[in-house]
């Protein structure tokens, strides 16, 4: 039967600056069990719970980011990220879920989940392969100055969800080999414990989940080659599709980045790729985003890179991001962390140490 195509050394890896939102849906769901509504954290990133639902929604790594910074420090949980990897569904993730139910074998399931895991919502970059007799599967973050607390989430959530898909799809006895966690170990390790069933090692090199030989060739339950290839072929064809949309996505946010502190009009824009106004407006309703969203999204990266320096005045940072005034950074500010510019270099000199970028 088919297989997906794989590089040579035998792990497929990839990443995508927008993601599918299922991991925030699981992320509101959870955090409704401990009083706590994410509407609020969701509308300072421009997102609805309404938009949420939509198929063709895109979110950002910083929106994603900025909301489950927030949701750890409401719900005070250091293991929200087991919980709302434990909640899920292969059928959340869409037509990737339901190729890995049809897969051959768990081997097969797996590097199709790694495969097509743009198309499913990862926010972490899975990998996947042979590691001397051992077959494992890898989580890398896909920013290495992530916020710890979003990094910790992110990985809890990202095994948490791969061994809870695996029961679903394989049989509720799998348990991995070991798992290794390049995080200190919580306070509290006896989720862990219950959820994984298996040796834990914390504050290791890498973020790994060994499987176990037993179960990495056992015929899937729901085999079916003819489904399997059908949906492989849907599944190649929003894959073409997101890479064309990410070009589109990546060129503008170079192109607004290169330019700060002025910003291209949405006609110069349009004009530089050979577009109507309305044709690119268009595409990028198709990408789930907007012009606009673009330009907020860039100067909040150079905001936040220049609050890394602190030689550098407010003023001297308003200037170089594109903004009127000191005034309208600090509006922007609040309105993406919830407090004010001193507020937020602080807590990023806090979280390096002191040590700033030159």
């Amino acid at each position: 039967m088919p297989e997906p195509p794989r590089p040579e050394n035998g792990t497929t890896r990839s990443t995508s600056a927008t993601i599918a939102p299922g991991i925030l849906r699981y992320l509101t769901q959870i955090t409704r069990e401990y009083g706590v509504d994410l509407r609020p954290e969701l509308t300072q990133v421009g997102l609805t719970e309404s938009l949420l639902r939509s198929a063709a929604l895109r979110v950002s790594y910083r929106q994603g980011s900025a909301v489950i910074r927030r949701a750890v420090e409401l719900t005070g949980d250091e293991n929200l990220g087991l919980r709302v990897g434990a909640a899920q569904h292969l059928t959340a993730i869409g037509l990737p879920g339901f190729a890995m139910l049809a897969s051959d074998t768990l081997q097969v399931a797996i590097e199709t989940g790694v495969r097509y895991q743009n198309v499913s919502g990862a926010m972490t970059v899975w990998s996947a392969g042979r590691e001397g007799p051992d077959y494992v599967v890898r989580a890398d973050l896909p920013d290495p100055v992530l916020d710890p607390h979003v990094a910790v989430f992110l990985v809890e959530e990202a095994f948490s969800s791969v061994v809870t898909l695996g029961r679903l799809a394989a049989g509720a006895g799998l348990a991995p080999k070991d798992v290794h966690f390049a995080f200190p170990a919580p306070h509290d390790v006896q989720p862990f414990r219950d959820l994984f069933r298996c040796p834990l090692h914390f504050g290791a090199s890498r973020n790994r989940l060994v499987v176990p030989q037993a179960w990495i060739n056992r015929p899937m339950p729901g085999r079916d080659p003819v489904t399997y290839a059908s949906i492989l072929e849907l599944l190649e064809a929003q894959m073409a599709s997101r890479r064309r949309q990410q070009d589109l996505l990546e060129v503008l946010e170079i192109s607004v980045a290169q330019s700060l502190p002025e910003v291209p009009s949405f006609s110069e824009q349009a004009r530089r790729h050979a577009s109507s106004e309305r044709t690119l407006r268009r595409r990028l309703a198709g990408c789930g985003t907007s012009y606009e969203a673009i330009v907020e999204g860039v100067r909040r990266e150079r905001v936040e890179q220049l609050l890394h320096r602190p030689h550098l005045t407010l003023r001297e940072v308003a200037r170089r991001a594109g903004f009127s005034d000191e005034r309208a950074l600090r509006r922007a500010v609040h309105r993406w962390h919830g407090m004010a510019p001193l507020q937020l270099r602080q807590a990023f000199l806090s979280d390096t140490g002191g040590n700033s970028t030159p």
